[in-house]
């Protein structure tokens, strides 16, 4: 019975061969008949090569006896190369590349400051780092996009606004049609905004904004500037010319500095342009506005809201100014583990206060 059993699995493997040997003849035939249709030489391209290699090391002897596309031996060679290629171990050449940490802290010195390479290399040395050389700190910059050498000349226009924000002030006009007696007309406010503190002072309305009118507004600025104690070394304006000769003049005599802008670049005074775009949207398009008291009050409120109540993202979400709604800082105590986190105020708590009929609402926690 057992003979039996291993003849019968030995048919059934024989008939399997046969079967298989079938399916190999018919397809060696097929690609015979379409190699006819081509050139004599089939180009191979790397990646097919790789597939030719990958599967031909496993066929032995039959190799010489399947492969059409090239000769065989050319096959073997292919497979010969990329075995030999598979043992060597790749060789690290040159010097070992430089720490990531320090790689990381030569870009944040360059980008923080304006030093060339050598100047960077040397604050390396001083913080005991000697493993890097001066030629190292000068390709890490050209590898990340940097100039190896020091910035000279006038800098960019955000480094000057940076190191000026303290003492800058953005001066402009703002026109709007009021309804008067006589009809439409254009009633102007002069606008001046401290870059650092986002403050804003604003003129009085007029219908004349002559040399006069403006002459006496830097007057009066310059005073509120003194009595607010905001530094003023430099006011800029556009070239507007309802900013006339004794307006820049009057400046000058408080030891101001005028900065004009260039011609047709409205963004160099993009921080007063802002707050005018937050005066327009945010209060007088809500407005038919009648007369220059119209107008300053509804003006008045607006800043009001402005400094003391309003966040603002670019001071972190925090007023301008604090004002007496602002709850009093106290000092902190141990909760009990029965009071609510921090974050959560009941309703009860909030009270909102409203100005220009509710248009500017601000709220705050109720005096405890």
């Amino acid at each position: 019975m057992k003979n039996l059993y291993q003849r019968l699995l030995l048919l059934i493997a024989g008939a399997t061969q046969r079967e298989l040997a079938r399916h190999v003849r018919y397809l060696k035939i097929e690609n015979e008949i379409l190699r006819s249709k081509l050139p004599k030489r089939v180009p191979v391209t790397p990646k097919e090569q790789n597939r030719l290699v990958k599967f031909g090391a496993k066929l032995g002897k039959a190799l010489s006896e399947l492969v059409t596309i090239v000769h065989p031996d050319t096959l073997r060679r292919w497979i010969r190369d990329s075995q030999q290629k598979a043992k060597k171990k790749p060789v690290k050449k040159g010097r070992p590349r430089t720490q990531e940490q320090i790689r990381e802290l030569i870009l944040k010195l360059a980008r923080e400051n304006d030093w060339g390479y050598t100047r960077i290399l040397g604050e390396l040395r001083k913080l005991g780092i000697k493993a890097v050389s001066r030629n190292t700190v000068k390709n890490i910059l050209k590898e990340n996009g940097l100039d190896p050498g020091p910035k000279r000349g006038a800098g960019t226009w955000d480094e000057f606004l940076k190191i000026h924000a303290a003492t800058l002030w953005q001066c402009d006009f703002y026109s709007k049609k009021v309804m008067t007696l006589k009809g439409l007309r254009d009633l102007y406010l002069l606008i001046f905004l401290h870059v650092e503190t986002r403050r804003v002072f604003i003129a009085p309305a007029t219908y004349h904004p002559n040399e006069a009118w403006v002459k006496e507004q830097a007057e009066v600025f310059l005073q509120h500037a003194k009595e607010t104690g905001l530094d003023t070394a430099i006011v800029m304006h556009d070239r507007d010319t309802k900013f006339t000769a004794s307006f820049d003049d009057v400046l000058k005599a408080g030891d101001v500095k005028v900065q004009k802008a260039a011609h047709r670049s409205p963004n160099t005074c993009a921080f007063v342009e802002r707050f005018i775009q937050t005066l327009q949207q945010e209060c007088l398009d809500y407005f038919v506005v009648f007369g220059e008291k119209h107008m300053n009050h509804l003006v008045s409120e607006m800043v009001a809201h402005y400094h003391v109540e309003r966040p603002h993202q670019a001071k972190e979400n925090d007023p301008l100014i604090r004002g007496s709604s602002d709850p009093p800082k106290k000092k902190p105590k141990q909760r009990k583990r029965s009071a609510p986190p921090p974050d959560v105020v009941p309703l009860s708590d909030i009270q909102c206060q409203q100005r220009l009929g509710g248009l500017l609402k601000h709220y705050s926690r109720k005096a405890a």
